[in-house]
């Protein structure tokens, strides 16, 4: 296969532009000759003699030839599967033990795991053998084989680089040649206050109040799924997100409205509890390093979950059978079929009642970094998108001509 046909097959250029870029290529090629230099030389060479977007256009024909040209001698390598194998799952191993050392969420462990597996079948090294080369190769091809979306790709790229860093302990540079994602990231879905109250309407008690909880704190999934009796203080009305996202804690609001229902959930929750310490039944799942500082924290009510699973399923961490919150899956389909049955044409998510609560605060005029607190961002800028689904002014300014 030729550049040329390699263009026309596996990318989304435009078929007019395909002789330019192997221009592009040609010149790279002699300056490379000539000067020895880099790609980043060869960019700098171009910026007094070509307008941004032509420079632009011929930073991407570098890489996707770099790219084309690395995949061609990818396909020619013969992996040694055996031995391949071994030091495979030896190093996958220790990638669990140190994501564990280092208490990374069970979450965030599954997600890194999976992409390590994800590379360790594109790649046809063994991992002692793995150079920085061989990421750049797998994220690009992320990106053109693939069309993964931009944040899928730096999700893989974390994940493996912690795999660099921590596991085979190799330095990671020269991705600046790799090819990123250009799918844009799509505006956050917003529900008005009508259609979340239509949604709620047809979600049974349990799971309207867990709606609540994510609507009325701005609260992720998972976050509310975890949430624990002592994570609650409904005199304060906030509550206690405990190794959220990132692993950090925050505060965020806990709704007047919501207390009696609250109060009736830990209700219910406190005859659960009773009823395994009658029977002297395993306690809950707790993180191995909160376990080893406090011994007796699985069976203590205050770290009861809010939102006990029915039946006891195997930890992860000990594979011994304890009581955990309620599966996501549970209150992902409930929302969806309330969805459905209230004729909210949107594709919403569980995810929405959190989009929609920081639409809904900078609406009424509250300040960006006060909603960033709330809903746990490290950088304003994510928290900025709200801006461009906000439907009215959030500065509270009045037109001149509206006076």
């Amino acid at each position: 296969m030729t550049f040329t046909e390699y263009l026309e097959k596996n990318t989304n250029i435009n078929p007019g532009a395909i002789p330019y870029y192997q221009q592009w290529i040609v010149l790279y090629q002699n300056y490379i000759k000539k000067s020895g230099e880099s790609m980043v030389g060869f960019q700098k060479s171009l910026m007094h003699l070509y307008q941004a977007w032509q420079i632009d256009q011929a930073v991407d024909a570098v890489k996707y030839y770099d790219y084309f040209t690395s995949s061609l001698e990818h396909s020619k390598k013969i992996l040694s599967v055996n031995k391949g194998i071994l030091q495979w799952d030896s190093a996958k191993k220790q990638m669990q033990e140190v994501l564990r050392l280092r208490q990374k969420s069970y979450q965030t462990e599954k997600t890194y795991m999976h992409w390590l597996v994800r590379f360790s079948e594109f790649s046809e090294k063994s991992p002692d053998k793995l150079e920085s080369r061989d990421l750049k190769e797998f994220i690009s091809y992320l990106a053109v084989e693939k069309a993964v979306s931009q944040s899928t790709q730096n999700l893989a790229f974390n994940a493996l680089l912690f795999f660099y860093r921590n596991i085979i302990e190799t330095s990671v540079d020269g991705l600046e040649t790799s090819i990123r994602s250009k799918i844009p990231a799509k505006l956050p879905v917003v529900m008005d206050k009508g259609e979340i109250e239509a949604v709620f309407s047809h979600l049974p008690p349990t799971h309207l109040l867990m709606g609540a909880l994510i609507y009325g704190g701005g609260l992720r999934l998972n976050e509310c799924l975890s949430l624990r009796i002592k994570d609650l203080d409904l005199k304060k009305h906030c509550i206690t997100v405990v190794q959220g996202k990132g692993n950090k804690d925050r505060q965020t609001l806990l709704p007047t409205k919501l207390i009696p229902s609250i109060e009736e959930q830990m209700s219910v929750c406190k005859s659960v509890y009773c009823s395994d310490r009658r029977e002297n039944r395993p306690g809950v799942s707790i993180a191995p390093a909160l376990r080893r500082k406090y011994v007796n924290a699985s069976t203590d009510w205050n770290w009861f979950w809010l939102f006990p699973s029915r039946e006891f399923s195997f930890c992860p961490y000990t594979s011994l059978p304890l009581r955990h919150h309620i599966h996501p899956s549970t209150l992902q389909r409930s929302f969806k079929t309330a969805l459905r049955i209230a004729g909210i044409q949107k594709r919403a998510t569980i995810h929405t009642l959190r989009h929609s609560f920081a639409t809904h605060l900078l609406e009424a005029g509250y300040d960006i970094r006060t909603i960033q607190s709330l809903l746990g961002h490290v950088s304003v800028e994510t928290t900025m998108i709200y801006t461009h689904v906000a439907g009215k002014n959030r500065m509270g300014v009045i037109s001149p001509y509206d006076r």
